[in-house]
Order: structure tokens, then sequence, then C-alpha cells
């Protein structure tokens, strides 16, 4: 039960990229230059995300092709999201961070190739260093020094047939799922009809990102002690670099559960003592890996030590009335767990399956609004001992292009002790292989070891 994972083949740091053409694209039908607010959840994530998605060759969709047809889509999809050609600007007046809807300002998209095929670079789901080099964010010859685009697109060709579409947004623009929704609109105006006109968008986004403004006034009625105070004077924003570790030397080792590993971890966390805890599989992986990871922290072995795991809760279901599922902003928060260290090891795992399941539970819609409010007052950050960032159930991969879907769509990894990712197998075709999970982690080597020796002894219990 439960695997480290094995890369397939040795993997190649060096792809071989060559970025032939840079260019802006902009919307393909007017849209008007106006200032879009930006609640408080979005003011901390002024930070770029990059993710890749790979493709196999379709003799019907050779590159060229792909590539023109993605940057027409992106150019049509730019107007209902009229803000990814615009840019992020402080208004001095509110000192708030907010878009400048200002499509003279355009996306970036750029054209490369590899001299490798696919299959040559290696093992898609092992974190590679090169990957960085299929989304290029940095030192874009078209732009001016300060001008920072919200959204990149990197279209790079394989010597195959297939290529790889890099995207960098920054994270204000969207959460996992609205990038989704972007994903499948970005898709549809891909597809042309009989009479080469657009198919409609798959999904009207919601942007009207004031759904998520705090009250008036503000109405704090929890302690939110998952948020951190930082002292920030007003009008200076938030240095993204406070998610970021120390400069140290990290291992970094992928640990697998597959679909009955899984199970597993349900039925262990079934307990008559916690009748109402949400068996869920997001749950019980949750649970197993900060038991692991709170204890191997531990260096000096400090029972009572509290440890407090934090994850990613949307709360689109959770407010009332409903946030539009098509919200095309952030609509994530930050719940917790916190328990001992003597609680995590000697404790029944069902017991710490129902902590995490009460810290998704907390966030209904007073407790949200509170969380919300509190950013009106204080400027901070998510603080706990590390997050959990799950892409493992976003269903990128599942996007239907014209081409086909990706062989495989994930992040651009940074390795971070503080941050450990969940993310999805390649689907081989297989009704469950989906179904699985691999979490990446990266740790000091010393902590690492012991992150290993608990995943494999908690296996044995």
């Amino acid at each position: 039960m439960g695997t480290l994972y094995q890369p397939l083949e040795s993997t190649i740091q060096d792809l071989k990229v060559t970025i032939h053409n840079t260019s802006l694209v902009f919307p393909s039908q007017e849209t008007p230059k106006k200032p879009m607010f930006l609640p408080n959840i979005d003011q901390v994530l002024n930070f770029d995300v990059q993710t890749l998605h790979f493709f196999n060759a379709n003799p019907e969709f050779p590159p060229e092709i792909v590539t023109e047809r993605l940057r027409i889509a992106l150019s049509r999809v730019l107007v209902p999201y009229d803000f990814l050609a615009g840019r992020l600007r402080m208004n001095q007046e509110s000192k708030r961070l907010e878009f400048d809807c200002n499509s003279d300002a355009g996306a970036v998209f750029m054209v490369a190739s590899s001299e490798l095929t696919l299959n040559e670079i290696g093992d898609l789901v092992y974190p590679n260093p090169g990957f960085r080099q299929l989304i290029v964010h940095e030192n874009i010859d078209i732009l001016e020094k300060d001008d920072k685009p919200l959204c990149i697109l990197q279209v790079t060709s394989f010597k195959c047939g297939g290529f790889a579409m890099g995207f960098s947004t920054n994270h204000i623009t969207f959460d996992g799922i609205s990038f989704k929704t972007f994903l499948q609109n970005l898709a549809s105006q891909a597809f042309d009809d009989d009479n080469n006109n657009p198919k409609p968008l798959a999904i009207v986004p919601c942007n009207d990102r004031t759904l998520l403004a705090a009250r008036r006034p503000p109405r704090v009625t929890f302690p939110h002690v998952e948020l951190l105070k930082l002292d920030v004077p007003i009008g200076e924003e938030l240095n993204a670099k406070v998610f970021e570790t120390l400069q140290e030397e990290l291992d970094f080792k992928i640990f697998k559960f597959n679909p009955s590993d899984i199970n597993s971890l349900k039925e262990k966390a079934k307990d008559e003592n916690t009748p109402n805890a949400k068996i869920t599989s997001f749950n019980v992986v949750t649970s197993y890996v900060w038991r692991c990871k709170a204890l191997s922290y531990d260096d000096e072995n400090n029972s009572e030590r509290v440890s407090t795991v934090l994850f990613a809760v949307d709360i689109r279901p959770r407010l009332n009335p409903p946030l539009p599922q098509s919200y095309a902003g952030n609509a994530v928060l930050t719940s917790y767990a916190s328990a001992t260290c003597h609680e995590l090891e000697e404790g029944p795992f069902s017991k710490i399956v129902d902590l995490v399941s009460q810290g998704g539970k907390r966030m209904d819609d007073e407790y949200a609004r509170s969380a919300i409010d509190w950013g009106e007052i204080n400027k901070g950050f998510p603080n706990g001992e590390f997050l959990l960032s799950s892409w493992w159930k976003l269903g990128f991969s599942q996007v239907e292009y014209p081409w086909g879907k990706p062989k495989y769509s994930c992040p651009v990894v940074c390795h971070r002790k503080e941050i450990i990712l969940l993310f999805p197998n390649i689907d081989d075709g297989k009704s469950n292989n989906n179904d699985g999970v691999n979490i990446f982690v990266a740790l000091p080597p010393k902590q690492m070891n012991k992150f290993e020796s608990y995943f494999n002894k908690f296996l044995l219990d």
C-alpha cells in the first residue's frame, strides 16, 4: 500500500527550446476600458502561476495549425476575459490593487520549438526543472522592463508533432476552478463551425468580483487562527515572497497512492466514535500527509508541539446565496486543522480525519464572510506549518480541444518545504487510473528521511 514514485526514465533538463516569435494578442472585439474591483481574497495573491498542458501528435492538427488556432482562440476569449489583456495597478486613492482593463496592453503569445520528441523529454509526472523552458515569463523582449502581463501563453512544438501549451497567469486572475473554466472557454473558441465562426463559450464567466467584497462595516466574528497579521504600511502591497522558503538544500520525492490505497485509508478512517467525519479521498490523503509532515518536522521530539495543516476550500457553494460556479476570480479560502504531535502519532487515524473534516465544515457562509472582513481590517497571509495544495481533482486534462484532450496537465513545480502538492496520474484510459494521487514533497534531507520513514510506518499500522 502506497509507494515511492519511480520515474519512467532519466530526466532531461535541457529541453533544447528555441523561441521563434513573441507577440501581443488583443481582444478580437473592442472592450471597454475600466477598472475592476478586486476583493480581499485576490489582494494577497499577487504572484504568477505556471501550468503546462502536453498533447500528443494529431496528424489533422500539426503544430503550426494548432498554434494559429490558439492565437485566434486567445484573441476571442480575451473579450469575455477582458481583464487578462489589461494590467494590475495600485489605486492610489483606495490603496488597493485593481485590474486596469485596458485592451491596448494585451496578452503575450510565444511560439517555440524543442529539438526533442515528447517521449524523449521523459516522465511528464516527475517534476522536471527543464519544464520552466516551456513557459518563459521573465525578460520578454517586446515588453518594457516594468510591464507585467497578466497572461502569457507559450506553444512549444516537439519533433514528433506533439506540443506543450504553457500558461503563466497572475494568481489574482484565477483560482484552479476558474482557470479550468477559462481553459474550457479557450478550447471552445478554438473550434469553428462550418462557416468558420466560433462556437459559443462553454461557460459564460461571472466577472463581478464585488460579490466577494467585505461587508460594511466589516464584522470579524471568528478568531481566525489560520491567518497571520503582517505589519505592512498602508498602501503598500503584500510581497508574494512571504510564500517562499529560505534558500536551503531540499530533497524532493513523490509518494503515490493508487485507488485501492485510498479505499484502504477510508476503511481505516471509519470509527463509531467519529460518526460525523466526512470520509472523502481528499480528507484521508490530507490526514495521512499531515501526520507524516508534522512528525518529520519535530526535531526535538516535542510531543506537545501543535501542528497546523492548511488547505484550500472552494466557497462558491458555501455562501448564502451561493456564488455562481462560473465566478471567474479566486473563491477559495484557507481552512485548517490543528493537533499536537502526540495526538497525530498515537491517536487513531479516524480522529485525524475527523479534525480535517471539521476544518472543511467550518467554512460556512458566516465564517467565509468573517475571513473576508478580516482581510479588510488586516493585511496578512494564511498561517500554519504547511499548506497542502491540491491539483488532484481540477480536471485540466479533461478539457476537449479540437486536437483532443491533453496527455497530461500539471503545474511547473517550485520546491518549497511549506507546500505539499497533490496532483493526478496520467490518465492511461483505464477507468480508475486517474483516481490515484501523487504527493510531491520537498524537505531538507533529514526531514525527508523522517517523512519517508513515517509514511512507510503508518501504512503498516
